[in-house]
């Protein structure tokens, strides 16, 4: 497994992975209407901007025959307040591929860039009901904050991560 940064090619092979792992992750948790209007057309543009602004940041996880298999990203949002803080944005493995340690290591190596950037704590917002939570717990996040957000009119409880130390991902265990 080959983790590196995105490119603007990868962006609709970024958008199959993205797509297929919200209808998969999500379903019983969002309105199935939403999920039904995703398409990897609409979310090419999404992924092409991500890829492009330079206060973002993507890494891909890819076979070796070159098959992206899961996808992170980052940087700060414009709502961390936070000085010294960053986010982990969004992380989606193909659902064949969950459970082999491809996303530690994506994390790894998008905290390893937001280090270099002068982060020491990283956030990360998880829908409650979303079972990759404990992915996150796994990996040392402690529970910062309930809250809630709407989708189609139903309101989600959201659950905000915070790594308050960087370094906590990137030490061996």
């Amino acid at each position: 497994m080959n983790i590196r940064e995105a490119k603007l090619s990868d962006a609709e092979a970024i958008a199959r992975v993205y797509v297929d792992s919200w209808k998969s992750t999500y379903k019983n948790i969002i309105p199935d209407s939403f999920l039904e209007r995703m398409t990897y057309e609409k979310r090419i543009p999404q992924w092409i901007n991500n890829i492009s602004r330079d206060d973002n940041y993507v890494y891909v996880a890819e076979t070796n025959d070159g098959e992206i298999v899961g996808v992170a990203d980052g940087g700060k949002r414009e709502t961390n307040q936070f000085e010294n803080s960053g986010d982990l944005t969004s992380i989606y493995i193909s659902e064949e591929y969950q459970g082999q340690g491809i996303g530690k290591k994506l994390v790894e190596r998008l905290f390893s860039k937001l280090k270099e950037l002068g982060y020491q704590r990283i956030f990360v917002e998880v829908l409650d009901d979303n079972k990759s939570k404990f992915f996150y717990e796994k990996l040392g996040a402690e529970f910062y904050e309930l809250t809630t957000t709407e989708v189609q009119g139903k309101e989600l409880s959201l659950v905000i991560y915070e790594w308050k130390d960087v370094n906590s991902v990137l030490i061996p265990s």
